[in-house]
């Protein structure tokens, strides 16, 4: 009988035997590597393997073998591109998002993000002020949150309308963890991070230091920083830490997890 079929059809690698189509790696190809799972865009070549990045910017390499990847769920065979004119790198904002040209900002939505003083302000234009006028969110300073719960309910948060603080030294038994506990609306937001001024949230690395002065208890924080490291004034001290600040990469992880956290609460979806 095994004469009359000829050869198993299942001997050997059947997966390979099928003939599964070619497809040219074009940059922002999004493909999923079948073994492994990974699932990212093309964005270049590296020794002969395909370079994937997924939409956290996490990026890995894969051979280009057969049957290896699959496109909308169909198994398919990765083919190098012919040579052709090499793309232009995707533009990344300060905060590390891809940028979008070409695109105007949206006017102004009935959500806000509040920090507690100018300082904050600057800081969070400066690393996701491109973020936020995609978006249309307006920061605005508070000058401190003392009143935040009666700022908050003048306010008048909603679902459409909603509210998100940013809070400086928000840390367990602190006067301000006190103040926000007060907050209880589910349209508001109110995050922060840990350390005693914005200052702080600037890595020392990005300021040349080795780490930021321990300033005794009692004394103005940013006059006794002052002091320790030689400037005369907190503005011109705040003017030369603004001015090392480029990217994300020159802040703190809590402070960037707090305004991520923020604009994707306040972004509300369109209607």
């Amino acid at each position: 009988m095994g004469r009359r079929y000829g050869e198993d059809v299942l001997a050997g690698d059947w997966r390979r035997r099928r003939v599964t189509p070619e497809v040219d790696a074009e940059p922002d190809l999004v493909v999923e590597d079948a073994d492994s799972g990974f699932c990212g865009a093309v964005v270049g070549f590296e020794a002969g393997a395909v370079v994937l990045e997924d939409r956290h910017g996490r990026r890995r390499n894969f051979p280009l073998l057969p049957a290896a990847f699959l496109l909308d769920g169909a198994p398919v065979t990765l083919r190098r591109p012919t040579a052709g004119p090499v793309p232009a790198a995707r533009r990344r904002t300060a905060s590390g998002s891809v940028a979008v040209d070409g695109v105007r900002a949206r006017v102004a939505q009935a959500s806000r993000i509040w920090v507690e003083g100018v300082h904050d302000a600057a800081l969070v234009e400066r690393i996701w002020g491109d973020d936020l006028r995609i978006e249309g969110i307006v920061v605005e300073p508070l000058d401190g949150i003392d009143e935040l719960a009666s700022r908050v309910r003048e306010f008048g948060p909603g679902p459409r309308r909603r509210l998100g603080v940013l809070v400086d030294h928000l840390v367990p038994g602190s006067k301000e963890s006190r103040i926000v506990a007060a907050v209880t609306s589910p349209d508001v937001l109110v995050t922060g991070h840990p350390y005693v001024d914005v200052w702080q949230a600037v890595r020392p690395s990005a300021l040349g230091i080795r780490a930021w002065p321990v300033v005794p208890p009692g004394r103005p924080w940013k006059e006794g920083v002052c002091a320790a490291l030689g400037v005369a004034e907190p503005a011109a001290m705040w003017r030369h830490i603004l001015s090392r600040v480029d990217t994300f990469a020159d802040v703190e992880t809590p402070l960037i997890n707090a305004m991520e956290r923020l604009i994707d609460f306040v972004t509300v979806p369109p209607e």
